[in-house]
C-alpha cells in the first residue's frame, strides 16, 4: 500500500506548491484533500489516519506544535515552518523533521529520504512531548518583528535583512521583494507580513505595497491631488492610495 500524507496550511498558495512538489519527488506518495487549519487537520488525521502529517506551525483554530500533541503517534510528524535557521535548532533531527519555507526541492528531497526509512524499517514515531515544547520555547512570540526573510529567484534561495528591503508589492501568488540588488520573490502574502514588520520603519502606501520609509526621498501630490513617495534611488516613484495618503500629509 502506498504511503498517504495530509498537508496542513492556511495559506493555500503554499500548500499546493507543497503538494506539487511532492508529487514531482515523491510519486508513490498518495496526498490527501489539504487542511485549511489546525481543527480541520486533526479531524481528517483522526479519519484518515495517513503516515504522515506535514503541519504549518502556525495555523488558526490549533497551531502546528498543539496539533503535533493530539496526533496519534501512528503518524509521523514534519513542521513547515517560515522561521530562519536560529529558531528551529530546537528541532531533534532524529526524531521530527521541518521544512524552512519558501520550500526547496533540495530540502524537501532530505526530508522524503528520512521518512522513507523511516516508513520501510516500520519505525514508530517518537513521543514528542518533551520535544515540542522546546520548539515552543525556541520560537519566537507571534508579536515579534521580523529580521530576516528567505527570498528566492529561481533557483537561488537567500537569507534577506529586512532592513535591505525597499518594499514590498504583492503579485500573484508571491509578493516581490525589491532590494537595491533587484527583485526577489517570497511565498508569503503582505496581509501575513505586514503584521510582523516594524512599524516604525515600514508603511503601507496601497493595499498591495508596503515601503521602507528609511528608502523614501520625499513626497509629491498631482494636479488630481493624488500622493505619491519618491524613493532614494532618483528614478523610483511609487502611488499612495488614498486610503493612505493621510499618512503623508507631514512629509
Amino acid at each position: 500500500m502506498n504511503p498517504r500524507a495530509l498537508i496542513a496550511d492556511d495559506e493555500p498558495n503554499l500548500a499546493e506548491h507543497l503538494r506539487s512538489r511532492l508529487a514531482a519527488l515523491w510519486p508513490e506518495l498518495e496526498v490527501l484533500p489539504l487542511a485549511a487549519n489546525g481543527l480541520e487537520a486533526l479531524r481528517r488525521i483522526d479519519d484518515e489516519a495517513p503516515d504522515i502529517a506535514f503541519l504549518d506551525i502556525r495555523m488558526p483554530g490549533l497551531t502546528g506544535l498543539e496539533l503535533a500533541k493530539r496526533i496519534d503517534t501512528k503518524t509521523h510528524v514534519v513542521f513547515v515552518t517560515a522561521f530562519d535557521q536560529y529558531a528551529v535548532e530546537a528541532f531533534d533531527r532524529e526524531a521530527v523533521d521541518y521544512i524552512l519555507k519558501p520550500v526547496t526541492d533540495e530540502r524537501l528531497a532530505r526530508a522524503i529520504e528520512r521518512l522513507r526509512k523511516k516508513l520501510a524499517a516500520a519505525d514508530a514515531p517518537p513521543n514528542l512531548a518533551g520535544l515540542l515544547s522546546r520548539i515552543a520555547l525556541a520560537l519566537p512570540e507571534s508579536g515579534t518583528r521580523l529580521r530576516w526573510i528567505r527570498v528566492l529567484k529561481g533557483e537561488e534561495v537567500r537569507q534577506l535583512a529586512v532592513d535591505d528591503v525597499i518594499y514590498f508589492q504583492a503579485s500573484d501568488k508571491y509578493t516581490c521583494v525589491m532590494t537595491r540588488e533587484g527583485e526577489w520573490l517570497i511565498r508569503a502574502t503582505l496581509a501575513e507580513l505586514g503584521p510582523q514588520l516594524d512599524p516604525s520603519t515600514f508603511c503601507q502606501i496601497q493595499r498591495s505595497t508596503i515601503v521602507n520609509m528609511n528608502a523614501v526621498e520625499a513626497t509629491r501630490r498631482d494636479l488630481g491631488g493624488r500622493v505619491f513617495v519618491r524613493l532614494k534611488d532618483g528614478k523610483t516613484e511609487l502611488p499612495v492610495s488614498r486610503a493612505y495618503a493621510h499618512l503623508f500629509k507631514q512629509m
